[in-house]
């Protein structure tokens, strides 16, 4: 199979599927549902902002954001990996790997340095593609602790 990342500037209709699968992963982020999602994808930036989807072949298989916020409890750190989901079918297949680099690459076309994320379950696959825990912080939305992780692009990639 070949793998492609599209972004979904370049495809905007790829933006209710993305959202469709942040709902179902993540739940409600923000209280949004899929319209309201949708929407906030294909919405203004604020800053080097994007998302992307993975192709597995013809097939839709992951997706991975820049952000330029997504911890409420954080509104100091900029910009932010988010979002990073491959449906149950497509796992172990290094897609999530896949997404993570295209979007430390964006970023670091971008210019910028340092990159964040938060995690309550995949802190070690983070960590074993170069992302480094800084501490716990408490999510809001969902009232539980995540793993805070920062990701130094300036040196170039890994």
């Amino acid at each position: 199979m070949s793998i492609c990342i599209l972004a979904v500037s370049e495809r905007p209709d790829l933006a209710p599927q993305v959202a469709t699968w942040l709902v179902e992963a993540f739940g409600r982020p923000g209280g949004r549902g899929v319209a309201e999602l949708t929407a906030l994808i294909l919405g203004p930036t604020k800053g080097p902002e994007e998302t992307f989807v993975l192709f597995d072949g013809d097939s839709p298989a992951g997706t991975a954001s820049l952000a330029h916020d997504d911890l409420d409890s954080r509104p100091d750190l900029a910009p932010w990996l988010a979002g990073v989901y491959v449906p149950q079918m497509f796992r172990g297949r290094g897609h999530a790997s896949a997404l993570v680099r295209h979007v430390e690459g964006f970023a670091r076309a971008a210019g910028v340095d340092t990159l964040w994320l938060y995690t309550w379950t995949a802190a070690p696959l983070y960590a074993g593609l170069g992302w480094v825990k800084v501490g716990l912080e408490h999510e809001i939305k969902r009232n539980h602790q995540v793993v805070l992780m920062r990701r130094d692009l300036a040196g170039g990639p890994a």
